[in-house]
């Protein structure tokens, strides 16, 4: 059950973060938001914290779609 429940969050991690960077982005009409940055850099903001988080939480999503792969070819 454990194990279950670990793949379940490790899989719902990456659409849960685009989907904030959505509504973030939507909520501030497209702009950054500065209220979680001290720095005005390309890499400030909501929008591209939840973007980069969901992008380092895609590795299950590869995984699942190697397995698939590999399975397709082998049928």
């Amino acid at each position: 059950m454990k194990g279950i429940l670990a793949r379940g969050l490790s899989l719902a991690a990456a659409p849960t973060f685009a989907l904030m960077a959505a509504v973030s982005a939507a909520a501030d009409g497209g702009a950054q938001s500065m209220t979680c940055s001290m720095h005005n850099s390309a890499l400030s903001g909501m929008v591209s914290m939840y973007a980069l988080m969901s992008a380092f939480h895609f590795q299950p999503w590869l995984k699942v779609m190697g397995r698939r792969r590999s399975e397709a070819r082998a049928a």
